[in-house]
């Protein structure tokens, strides 16, 4: 029951309340990352599957620049990421957005990340089970290991919050992401400034 109807209508509640009083915060980070990212604008958008694999627009703070080289490509991420793009995306503060998200129903304040549209076909059938749920902000995954683990262990986690969906299980997710938030634990991987891309073995 929780799963399946309580769940959307405590994150509607919950998201409702927590963006009437946070939206003035949000437009003075939005202004400010404006500048920062030298005019690339302060938000990202960007197609993502979410529960059974529907498509929608993740909107998240954009944390870099859109410098390219002399041919024409851009930058790598290092180098297009910037001082308050790093803090802003070491605090999570980059997630914030994606609550208008949870208000339009495309994704649920906790549940598997939405990752690429590009890694559809790449899952097995175990690893696509993660889009029985809605997407969330965040999720089991991210508490216990983020971008700090395998791609195949974040699916691993995934797959078990899916099987495992109660309010028990969303509390602690909760408490756990709060705690490595402040923290800032976890946030990028060991190799590199953003997680590596999946490409089906990794």
């Amino acid at each position: 029951m929780y799963k399946h109807f309580f769940k959307r209508l405590i994150d509607f509640i919950i998201v409702f309340c927590v963006l009437a009083v946070i939206w003035p915060i949000l437009l003075g980070i939005a202004f400010g990352l404006h500048f920062a990212n030298k005019g690339a604008g302060a938000f990202f958008f960007q197609e993502r599957p979410g529960k059974n694999g529907k498509i929608f627009k993740v909107i998240k703070f954009k944390t870099m620049t859109d410098e390219r080289d002399a041919a024409g490509n851009l930058l790598p991420d290092a180098e297009r990421l910037t001082k308050v793009g790093r803090f802003v995306r070491s605090t999570s503060i980059d997630e914030l957005p994606q609550l208008i998200n949870v208000l339009k129903g495309d994704m649920a304040l906790i549940g598997p990340r939405p990752l690429l549209v590009k890694y559809l076909p790449l899952y097995s059938p175990v690893q696509a089970r993660r889009h029985e749920v809605r997407p969330g902000i965040s999720g089991w995954a991210q508490c216990h290991g983020r971008n700090a683990i395998s791609w195949t262990k974040k699916f691993e986690l995934d797959v078990w919050y899916v099987d495992h969906c109660t309010l028990w299980t969303d509390i602690q997710v909760i408490f756990i992401t709060i705690n490595n938030v402040l923290r800032r634990k976890d946030i990028n991987s060991s190799t590199a400034a953003t997680m590596e891309a999946f490409n089906g073995n990794n």
